[in-house]
């Protein structure tokens, strides 16, 4: 039976030093690490320019923040 890629790296994995072994997860984190974390695309505020127009259509705007206390309590 062929063996997977895991179960051979298992093998030989078992054959290695603390200190190898060591090495051996720490690079395994860090390639996990760069796997499973996306990079954080950096914010445009522009892009967000106008999302709220009309929101607050004729309303003062100490108003609105007031109201918005007063739901909180």
């Amino acid at each position: 039976m062929h063996e997977n890629p895991r179960e051979i790296i298992e093998k030989h994995a078992a054959n290695l030093s603390l200190h190898e072994h060591i090495k051996l997860i720490e690079t395994l984190a860090r390639q996990l690490r760069k796997k499973s974390v996306p990079i954080q695309k950096r914010l445009d505020w522009t892009e967000l320019y106008g999302l709220g127009k009309g929101l607050w259509y004729k309303e003062d705007a100490q108003d609105y923040v007031n109201r918005l206390r007063e739901d909180r309590i």
